[in-house]
């Protein structure tokens, strides 16, 4: 089975853009393995709440600027 994790600071992506990185990154598997590959393939989106990681030996924030718009915090995210 595909298996991609991906971890994004908390609130960068939308729900769309999430949405879209999912159905880009399985076509890329179909792509490469045929279409026996979309029912097995798993995308894992984890975002990072801001502090929680760092660069460069600083702990990293987001900046308003550069956080999504249409976010929505729910169980369902």
């Amino acid at each position: 089975m595909p298996f991609v994790n991906i971890k994004i600071p908390q609130a960068a992506l939308s729900r769309s853009q999430k949405t879209e990185i999912v159905h880009n990154l399985t076509a890329l598997f179909v792509h490469y393995f045929g279409e026996a590959a979309r029912p097995h393939t798993m995308v894992l989106i984890e975002e990072v709440p801001d502090g929680g990681y760092g660069r460069a030996d600083e702990v990293f924030v987001v900046p308003e600027a550069y956080r999504a718009g249409d976010v929505v915090t729910s169980a369902s995210d």
